[in-house]
């Protein structure tokens, strides 16, 4: 009879265990991707991707986690069109020929149960190179409109344009890129 309770008391252990590991979808209007950029050695330049998809597994018993996002990169928006239509050009993203970027991140590391870092790999311009997205903030909450979990946070990274072919202006544009990612993701 003990080890019956026992065994029963394990498996509800497991369980409990694997019951934490969630899938959330992303919220594409609390979503964002922003780059920063001086220009010339002046100003900063920056800019923003509109449409972007994605997903983000977490277990935060287990610490651990997956997230694959894409960025639709024909959708980049710096407020001035010609820059856009440059941007969008064989000089940068090259959308006739990749239409897209795409973040793996499947390494998480936590503060108790908040993410702190995600590293995965980073495809551009049919490039991949890793990247490492550190957390400045992260929270899980029960929304009330959606009464579901939500989870998000404010992620950051510099990218070396140059390990992507992204080549363009150098040095007057400098190789640095600032990546900052406001994620908003719900629970499935």
């Amino acid at each position: 009879m003990t080890k019956t309770l026992l065994a029963t008391a394990l498996l509800a252990a497991a369980g409990l265990a694997q019951a934490q590991s969630a899938t959330y979808h992303v919220e594409p209007t609390h979503t964002f991707v922003y780059f920063e950029a001086k220009h010339a050695g002046t100003s900063t330049l920056r800019g923003r991707f509109e449409k972007k998809d994605g997903s983000v597994q977490i277990d935060r018993a287990a610490k651990t986690g997956k997230a694959e996002i894409t960025i639709d990169l024909s959708s980049v928006s710096t407020g001035v069109g010609p820059l856009d239509g440059h941007l969008k050009g064989k000089d940068f993203f090259d959308v006739a020929s990749h239409p897209s970027a795409k973040f793996v991140g499947d390494k998480f590391v936590f503060d108790g149960d908040k993410v702190s870092e995600v590293s995965g790999t980073l495809t551009l311009a049919g490039k991949s190179n890793p990247v490492t997205l550190k957390a400045t903030g992260f929270n899980c909450f029960q929304s009330p409109m959606l009464k579901r979990e939500v989870c998000g946070g404010d992620f950051e990274t510099t990218l070396v344009r140059s390990q992507y072919g992204l080549v363009y202006g150098l040095p007057g544009i400098p190789d640095n890129i600032r990546l900052l990612i406001q994620i908003e993701a719900i629970k499935q």
